[in-house]
């Protein structure tokens, strides 16, 4: 077992969804448009240029705070962060610094509640691609159209000590944004970025290392776990040879699995940060008066937005739906998915078959291929529809083999639950004469298993009910056939 234990902090940083740049018009829907086009002297950082605060933004930085309990900065201002870099086209970003606006926070995972330093607010920087000729020049292209994007940055206390931890936090954290509906949240996209700040001391060792190592290029929940627990060992080697790792930069080579040196790291001074000269400061008012004008911002309206969180949310379908809490927290993890279950509970005639809907969602919806190219939402079937099925699979009209191919046909084409049962013949075979035939027919045409039942192996009862099954085209009521077969064979 190591002497060790990782120190791990996390920036994340979300790129949110507004429809304007952060501090100008430009707009921020420029995935597949040619490069340079989403562009204007401000987020270009020409002279002259001054830049006006995106509203939309500052409500959903706060709204973020709230969720996770964060203290709100009622005063707070923008500051220039100086550093040159050929996609920083103003030689400084326009972030914040010791006012953030959310601060002293908290989020509990996996039962160990997080630490929350601050979640501020700025603009993201262009985007640089690297290309190598055939002959083996090389050279570097700039897109400007990523420059001044609205950025959150979320700073959390160094909190962590297992990769899988950091891992289930960056997923909340994902799962949040959504629900707030602040952003997709999609890392392959660079919509969410996490950056671990990782150092290691001794078991028992108490404050924090003099170093920490952070690691960029992380584009999936997968290759953060992975970066995380290769720097570890990577810092632990280091320690055990009575050297100290270097405090810098790393990127993760999702090729060679193992992290790599990019710049030593800088320090704040070295950023020689001060307020934004060209923007005022941000004054937070906690309610609208009369006199207030439409420019200003309101937390009791924010507040007003919060929605119903995930853990909430689990805590209300356990007790409202019946259902356990990991179907609660697979329901859950999408807020769609959330939606179309309570609406399809919603629609049940009787309450009490909610976790059979449940069942069918997680295991048959959310199984499909349908489900898994589109989401939920995009579906030919409807809530409504999934109540209707399951209450007919439940009040014994159908059987579940039915009920599974009338989901198919819902799912690939759509259509009427009562035209499929009546142009597939799909109705189940409640008639006690009529299955009673069928059973003595399946005793007769098989005596081994029904042989071996009556000297005790149960197992061969299962295989009876198939016969019937398969006599009846799968439309028999299983309950009738078992009584039967129970009756007959003695």
């Amino acid at each position: 077992m190591s002497n060790y234990e990782p120190v791990i902090g996390l920036e994340i940083h979300v790129q949110l969804n507004t429809k304007s740049k952060m501090f100008c018009r430009c707009g921020t829907d420029y995935r597949d448009d040619l490069p340079n086009t989403h562009c204007c002297p401000t987020c270009l950082g020409l002279p002259g240029a001054l830049p006006v605060p995106n509203k939309k933004a500052i409500q959903d930085v706060i709204l973020m705070g709230l969720a996770l309990d964060c203290e709100i900065n009622k005063n707070s201002y923008f500051a220039r962060k100086n550093y040159f870099y050929p996609d920083l086209p103003k030689g400084y970003q326009i972030t914040q610094y010791d006012k953030p606006f959310c601060h002293d926070g908290k989020l509990v995972v996996n039962d160990k509640t997080v630490g929350i330093t601050r979640i501020h607010l700025e603009e993201d920087t262009g985007k640089s691609m690297h290309i190598t000729e055939k002959g083996g020049e090389e050279y570097t292209l700039l897109d400007f159209n990523k420059s001044g994007i609205p950025l959150m940055e979320l700073v959390t206390e160094p909190d962590f000590r297992k990769a899988e931890d950091v891992f289930d936090f960056a997923k909340k954290i994902r799962q949040i944004v959504r629900y707030l509906d602040i952003s997709d949240g999609d890392m392959e996209k660079g919509n969410l970025r996490v950056e671990p700040n990782i150092s290691v001391r001794k078991v028992g060792e108490k404050g924090l290392p003099k170093y920490k190592v952070e690691i960029k290029n992380l584009n999936s929940f997968t290759s953060l776990k992975r970066g995380v627990e290769f720097e570890v060992k990577r810092q632990i080697s280091i320690l055990e040879k009575g050297e100290i790792p270097i405090q810098e930069t790393r990127g993760w080579n999702d090729d060679k699995q193992s992290t790599y040196t990019q710049r030593i790291k800088e320090e704040a001074h070295d950023y020689r940060y001060f307020p934004e000269p060209d923007i005022p400061p941000i004054e937070l008012k906690e309610s609208k008066q009369a006199k207030d004008n439409t420019d200003e911002i309101y937390l009791d309206e924010i507040r007003n937005k919060l929605p119903e969180l995930p853990n909430i949310k689990v805590g209300r379908f356990v007790k409202d739906f019946g259902i356990t809490e990991y179907d609660a927290q697979v329901l859950t993890e999408e807020i769609e998915i959330a939606k179309w279950f309570e609406e399809s509970v919603k629609s049940l005639k009787d309450k009490k078959h909610g976790k059979k809907v449940a069942n069918w969602i997680i295991t048959e919806i959310m199984g499909s291929s349908q489900y898994q190219l589109s989401g939920v939402n995009k579906l030919k079937i409807q809530p409504l529809q999934l109540a209707d099925l399951v209450t007919n699979v439940e009040d014994g009209k159908i059987s579940r083999p039915s009920g599974k191919e009338i989901l198919n046909i819902l799912l690939t084409e759509g259509g009427d639950i009562e035209e499929i049962i009546q142009n597939k013949g799909l109705e189940q075979v409640s008639d006690t004469g009529a299955l009673e035939e069928v059973v003595k027919k399946v005793i007769v045409a098989n005596p081994k298993p029904v042989a071996d039942y009556k000297v005790g192996k149960k197992a061969s009862l299962q295989f009876l009910i198939g016969m019937v099954m398969r006599e009846t085209k799968g439309k028999a009521d299983v309950k009738i056939v078992n009584q039967k077969l129970t009756e007959l064979l003695g």
